[in-house]
C-alpha cells in the first residue's frame, strides 16, 4: 500500500522491487484521501473498543483488497518487540535515568501519553483527570514483575510485550482483518522465537545504532542492505496530510457539541486544542484522538452499535 499523494515517503516502488526479486505476485494498491477519510467510521466500529491508532485505517483497506483473494495473511507484528527494533528501546544513559526520576518504578520506559503538557488540565472533565496517571500503571507493573537480572533493554521488550502488542497491535490487525473475514498469522510470535529473541545477548539485539541487529544480519542473504538498513518506517497514513483546513475549521465547529465530548471532556479546551490545530495546519494525534472518541462515543453510547455506512467521519458526525 502506498499514499503518492501525500508527504509520505511512498514504500510502493520498495515492495515492487523486493516481489520482483522473489518472483512473487505483486498487487499494489494506492487509495484515495476520499478512500481513507470514509473508511475512517467503519474502522472504529470494527475496532469496537476506542484505539487511537493511525494505522487501523491503513490496515482495514489492505484487509479488504487482500481478502478479496486470500483469507489467510502472514503479518509482521511482534518482530520489533521480540528481537529489538523500536527506537524507544535504545535511549540515551542520561534520557532513561531523568525520566525514572519523574516516573518512579518505569524504569523510565513509556512514561509518556497521547495527551502531555498543559492539555490534560486543560482537556478532561474531572473523572478523566482523577484518573490521568491510571494509563501508565501496566507499564510500571509490567516493569516491576522482570527479574533485576535482566538488562534493560530485555525488561523493555518485556514491558511491551504484554502490555502494548496485546492490548493494541494485536487487537488491531485482529479486528481489522476479520471485518472482512480474513486472519491473521503472525508467525514472529511463535513462543519459541519469542523465547529465542529475548535470550539473544544485548549486542546482538542493537548494535551500530540498530535494531533488531540479529534477524538484519540473518536476512543479508536474502535481501539488499538498503533494504534492511534503511531507516524505520511505521505502518502511517496521510490523514493529517488530507484533513486540511476546511475539515479543521469544521471539526472546531462541531467537535465541542458532540455529547461524549461535553460528558467526559472540557468543550472549551477541546476548542483550543483545534484552534492550535489550524493554526499548525493539520490535525494532532491528540485532535484525532478525539474525533475517534467522539464517533465512538456515537456509534455505541449514543446508537445502537450499528456498523456505520460508508461516510466522511464529519458527516457521521454531525448527522
Amino acid at each position: 500500500m502506498g499514499f503518492p499523494d501525500s508527504r509520505l515517503t511512498d514504500e510502493l516502488p520498495l515492495a515492487e522491487g523486493i516481489a520482483r526479486r522473489f518472483n512473487s505476485r505483486h498487487s499494489p494498491f494506492a487509495p484515495t484521501a476520499e478512500q481513507l477519510l470514509y473508511a475512517l467510521p467503519d474502522s472504529i466500529w470494527a475496532a469496537d473498543e476506542l484505539m487511537r491508532d493511525f494505522a487501523s485505517l491503513p490496515t482495514l483497506l489492505l484487509a479488504r483488497h487482500a481478502a478479496r483473494e486470500q483469507k489467510v495473511l502472514f503479518s509482521g507484528e511482534g518482530g520489533d518487540e521480540v528481537f529489538a527494533g523500536y527506537g524507544r528501546y535504545r535511549p540515551g544513559w542520561l534520557e532513561s535515568r531523568f525520566k525514572n526520576l519523574l516516573h518512579p518504578g518505569s524504569g523510565g520506559f513509556r512514561t509518556r501519553g497521547t495527551v502531555r503538557g498543559p492539555w490534560p488540565s486543560r482537556l478532561f472533565g474531572p473523572e478523566l483527570y482523577q484518573q490521568r496517571q491510571a494509563a501508565r500503571a501496566p507499564f510500571i507493573e509490567a516493569w516491576g514483575e522482570t527479574p533485576a537480572s535482566w538488562s534493560d533493554l530485555t525488561r523493555r521488550q518485556y514491558v511491551d510485550l504484554v502490555t502494548a502488542l496485546p492490548d493494541n497491535l494485536l487487537v488491531k490487525a485482529d479486528r481489522m482483518l476479520m471485518r472482512y473475514h480474513a486472519e491473521g498469522r503472525v508467525p514472529f510470535l511463535d513462543h519459541r522465537i519469542v523465547e529465542f529473541g529475548l535470550s539473544l545477548p544485548d549486542r546482538l539485539k542493537v548494535a551500530d545504532r540498530q535494531g533488531k541487529w540479529f534477524l538484519k544480519r540473518w536476512a543479508e542473504r536474502h535481501l539488499d542492505r538498503e533494504t534492511l538498513y534503511g531507516r524505520k518506517r511505521g505502518f502511517y497514513v496521510p490523514l493529517r496530510d488530507w484533513f486540511g483546513e476546511r475539515e479543521l475549521a469544521r471539526l472546531q465547529r462541531s467537535l465541542p457539541a458532540q455529547t461524549g465530548i461535553r460528558d467526559w471532556f472540557r468543550p472549551e479546551g477541546v476548542w483550543q486544542l483545534l484552534a492550535a490545530d489550524q493554526k499548525a495546519g493539520r490535525i494532532s494525534q491528540t485532535g484525532f484522538a478525539l474525533l475517534q472518541f467522539a464517533l465512538w462515543h456515537r456509534l455505541f453510547i449514543e446508537g445502537d452499535g450499528a456498523p456505520p455506512p460508508a461516510q466522511h467521519p464529519l458527516d457521521a458526525l454531525e448527522g
